[in-house]
């Protein structure tokens, strides 16, 4: 039996990253959420492209080109102008790092197209998802329209997202492919192509899609310049299990870190130095844009925050090479029907806690040093984790911590809830392990 107050604890959890999946249906709508609930915790949006006054307790994000976040604290010791950078001392820093997009399909230019009288949605794969859990599901689209105004260098930037499903792509029948149980390879040009309509007088088979745009926007279709748009998958979270431990949704990967950074941020509370987030889109394709990991954005942001302290480069320096990044993204549980799949030891089930992720090749940026001071944190905080590497001779997955750790030449643990089904179009997390990495973030940050 569980204690009513781990029984509350749990229902504010469920809650809370339900909300933010919910929400979260494209990159631009899972910053627009930290937005919103940084916002009601008293932080104030900055620009990157203005001069900043900082304040000492201050609480602080940046929205960097709609997709990716930036948010930090400063503690009472962060007093503009009177930190003496004579004394080089180094200014305590404490980062932590998630991603924003999960693997999906993405629309094309002048994505209508035919057969027959059907009307489809011409896509192309976004990142690596597992196609066939795509099949039959209830679809919507979300995210960024870009419409003509007199300033050609400054058109408007629309969000949309129209929320009730309406597009799906169909499953061949067995009777059609007698072999599917057998396993099919599915081809993106071929098998994704969303169903739209059927093709009537009263849609334009040339530009329904473009049509349906400019309704969303209430914009002439005329004056939409371009698009950025997501096909997501619209079923909504669920409880599941006997003892309702699991948490089954589509975009667990890795809206559970951003929440972890976001709960671990606002409530960790330190009264020194500088604590901050960075919620980067696209790690799913490889991290290498002005928006992602592999830029120089971060460090660039940091680099305007301590200058705004009459701090100087080599304190900044000072202070990566001597701070700690805690790198957040979801970890393979051992699967229920293929634990042969697993590690021969370091193994982790859903529901042991936060799992701290190591891997020779430093596809995990994890090394022993850093790894202890994570390990010292939890048993500090009675907080449960378990320590997980792939199988040797199978290839895991990468996070964005190894790309971030060599760009600012900073000491990077890799960490994350276990979960099964990664990057299908609807995953599945044990509750207690959120609460476990939520509890661990606010820990790194004040501890």
């Amino acid at each position: 039996m569980i204690s009513n107050e781990q029984q509350k604890q749990k229902e504010t959890a469920i809650r809370r990253l339900t909300r933010t999946l919910e929400a979260s249906v494209s990159p631009y709508h899972c910053i627009q959420e930290a937005e919103r609930q940084l916002s009601e915790a008293g932080f104030t949006p900055l620009a990157l492209t203005k001069n900043w006054e900082l304040a000492p307790n201050g609480r602080y994000y940046i929205n960097a080109f709609d997709s990716t976040l930036l948010a930090f604290t400063l503690g009472s010791d962060m007093i503009p102008g009177r930190i003496a950078p004579e004394k080089k001392e180094t200014v305590r820093l404490r980062l932590a790092a998630a991603h924003t997009d999960w693997p999906c399909l993405k629309l094309k230019p002048s994505p209508e197209t035919a057969t027959g009288r059907y009307g489809k949605l011409n896509v192309e794969v976004y990142g690596g998802p597992i196609l066939s859990t795509w099949m039959d599901r209830p679809l919507s689209v979300a995210g960024k329209v870009c419409v003509m105004t007199d300033d050609p260098f400054a058109p408007e930037v629309l969000f949309i997202n129209h929320e009730a499903p309406i597009f799906t792509i169909p499953s061949l029948a067995i009777h059609m492919n007698r072999e599917v149980n057998k396993g099919v390879e599915y081809n993106p040009q071929v098998d994704m192509l969303p169903l739209a309509g059927i093709l009537t007088d009263s849609l334009n088979k040339d530009s329904y899609f473009l049509d349906f745009l400019a309704k969303e926007t209430g914009h002439p279709a005329e004056e939409i310049l371009d698009y950025e748009i997501y096909l997501y998958n619209a079923d909504k979270p669920a409880v599941l299990g006997l003892q309702n431990e699991f948490l089954s949704a589509p975009r667990l990967d890795n809206v559970t870190s951003v929440q972890a950074c976001l709960t671990g941020l606002i409530e960790g509370g330190c009264q020194k130095g500088i604590q901050g987030i960075a919620l980067y889109d696209n790690e799913e394709i490889g991290s290498c844009t002005k928006q992602g990991a592999e830029s120089l954005l971060l460090e660039r942001a940091l680099e305007k925050i301590f200058l705004s302290l009459g701090l100087g480069r080599e304190a900044l320096l000072n202070s990566l090479m001597g701070g700690l990044m805690f790198s957040l993204d979801v970890a393979h549980a051992m699967h229920p029907n293929h634990p042969e799949k697993c590690d021969i030891k370091n193994q982790i089930i859903m529901g042991d806690g936060a799992a701290l992720k190591l891997a020779a090749s430093q596809a995990y940026a994890t090394d022993a040093s850093y790894s202890s001071i994570i390990e010292g944190l939890c048993r500090k905080n009675r907080i449960p984790y378990k320590k997980f590497s792939n199988r040797s001779d199978i290839r895991g997955g990468s996070t964005l911590g190894h790309i971030s750790s060599a760009i600012l030449n900073m000491p990077t643990i890799d960490a994350g809830v276990p979960m099964l089904a990664m990057h299908s179009a609807r995953e599945i997390i044990h509750i207690d392990d959120q609460i476990a990495l939520e509890a661990l973030t606010a820990a790194f940050f004040c501890g």
